[in-house]
C-alpha cells in the first residue's frame, strides 16, 4: 500500500520569500496543478469565526488559495455551513455579517461567500454513503453544487472529538443544521418551554406537524418527529435546543462519515495550519492562548493523513509554559491529556475502515 504524501512549510520567511509565497509553493508541491479547476465550481471551506474569538485563520491565507483557484481557470467561493448552536453564525445573515467582520468578504479574499445551507440551515442535499453509523448525511447544498472541495483548517484541540482538524471541518462544518444535530444527538429536539413565547414559527416549518402550540408554549412530539431540524432555525427566541447526548467515539464515526459525504466522487485538496493551536474549538465567543509553539501549514489530497500527521508533530512540540497544558508536560498525548474524555484516534481509524484516507503517511517538508 502506498503511503500518503504530507507536506509541510515552517514559518520561517526572509525578504525572498514571504509566508504567503511559501502557501503558494506548498500548495504546487502538494499538487494542486494535478486539478483541473478550468470552469469548474470550487467550494473553500473555511470557518469564519465566532465574534471575540481571534485563533481563526487570517482572509490573507485564503487569498492565497482563491488566487491560486483564479490562476488555473476555477470559480472559488468562500463557504460553511450554520451552526447548532445559538451564536452569531445560526443563520446566512448573522453568519455573513460575522464573516465580514472577521475580514472575510470578496474585497480581501477575491471571492464571494455563500453560506452553503442557506438562510435558516435547511437547504441541504441528502447524500448516501456507505458508512458503518449512516447510510447518508444531510450536506449544504452549496457544498455539494460545487465540482471540487479545498479545506482550509486551522488545525487546535477540542472538546468533544479530541482533535478539531480536516476531517472535522469536512464532517461537522459542512453538516447542515439538521445534519449536525444527527452527529451530535441519537434523540429529537427539545422546547425550553421558560424561552419559548408560542409564536408558532416552529409549527409553521414543520414538515412532519410534529408540533402543537397549547397554552402559548409549543411541544414536540418525539413520536411523530423526523429530527430534521427546522424548528431550530426558525424559533426566533432560541427556545427549540437540540440535544448534545451522542458519545464522543460514535460522534467521530458520524464525523467521519459526513466528511466522506462531502469528499467521495471529486477532487480534494486540504491544508491545515498548525499555529495558534488552541485547546478548545473556535466556535467559542473567545480562545486561550496558543498551548504549544506554531509549527507550520500543512498540505494533502488525503484528510486522514493530514490530521494524524498534524497531531502527531503536535504531541512532539514543548509545552507553552503559560497555558492550560502546563500541567500535562510529559504526556505523550496532549489532546487525551487534556480532554481525557475524547479519543481523537478513533476518528483516524475510522477514516480509514470507510475509506476516507490511510493512516499511512510520509512527511515531507519543503
Amino acid at each position: 500500500m502506498n503511503k500518503s504524501k504530507v507536506y509541510y512549510i515552517d514559518f520561517r520567511a526572509d525578504d525572498s520569500e514571504n509566508i504567503l509565497q511559501k502557501l503558494d509553493r506548498l500548495m504546487r508541491k502538494a499538487g494542486i496543478d494535478k486539478i483541473d479547476f478550468q470552469n469548474r465550481f470550487a467550494a473553500l471551506k473555511v470557518h469564519f469565526g465566532e465574534k471575540g474569538n481571534l485563533a481563526y485563520l487570517r482572509p490573507n491565507y485564503a487569498k492565497v488559495v482563491v488566487d491560486a483557484v483564479l490562476q488555473r481557470g476555477g470559480r472559488p467561493f468562500l463557504t460553511d455551513c450554520n451552526t447548532l448552536y445559538t451564536g452569531y453564525r445560526k443563520n446566512a445573515l448573522e453568519h455573513l455579517d460575522t464573516a465580514y467582520l472577521n475580514g472575510f468578504n470578496p474585497f480581501a479574499t477575491g471571492c464571494q461567500i455563500l453560506i452553503a445551507d442557506g438562510l435558516k440551515g435547511t437547504d441541504e442535499v441528502v447524500v448516501p454513503i456507505k458508512g458503518e453509523v449512516l447510510k447518508s448525511a444531510k450536506i449544504g447544498r452549496a457544498i455539494m453544487d460545487a465540482d471540487i472541495i479545498i479545506s482550509l483548517t486551522h488545525f487546535k484541540m477540542h472538546e468533544c472529538a479530541g482533535v478539531g482538524g480536516v476531517v472535522k471541518n469536512l464532517g461537522m462544518g459542512c453538516g447542515s443544521r439538521s445534519g449536525k444535530m444527527e452527529m451530535h444527538s441519537d434523540g429529537k429536539p427539545q422546547v425550553n418551554h421558560k424561552a419559548c413565547i408560542g409564536c408558532g414559527s416552529c409549527a409553521k416549518n414543520c414538515g412532519q406537524n410534529a408540533i402543537s402550540i397549547k397554552n402559548k408554549k409549543a411541544t414536540i412530539h418525539e413520536e411523530i418527529c423526523a429530527g430534521c431540524g427546522r424548528c431550530i432555525g426558525a424559533c426566533p427566541v432560541d427556545a427549540v435546543e437540540p440535544l448534545y447526548d451522542s458519545p464522543n467515539d460514535k460522534l467521530n464515526k458520524k464525523i467521519v462519515e459526513y466528511a466522506l459525504a462531502v469528499v467521495q466522487n471529486r477532487p480534494q485538496f486540504h491544508l491545515s495550519f498548525v499555529m495558534d493551536v488552541s485547546p478548545f474549538c473556535d466556535c467559542h465567543f473567545s480562545h486561550d492562548r496558543a498551548v504549544v509553539p506554531d509549527v507550520g501549514i500543512f498540505a494533502s489530497v488525503d484528510p486522514v493523513a493530514l490530521d494524524l500527521a498534524c497531531a502527531e508533530i503536535i504531541n512532539k512540540q514543548p509545552i507553552c509554559e503559560d497555558s492550560v497544558l502546563a500541567p500535562f508536560k510529559g504526556s505523550p498525548d496532549y489532546f487525551n491529556a487534556f480532554h481525557p474524555t475524547t479519543n481523537w484516534r478513533s476518528m483516524i481509524e475510522h477514516g480509514v475502515r470507510v475509506g476516507l484516507g490511510s493512516d499511512q503517511y510520509d512527511l515531507i517538508k519543503i
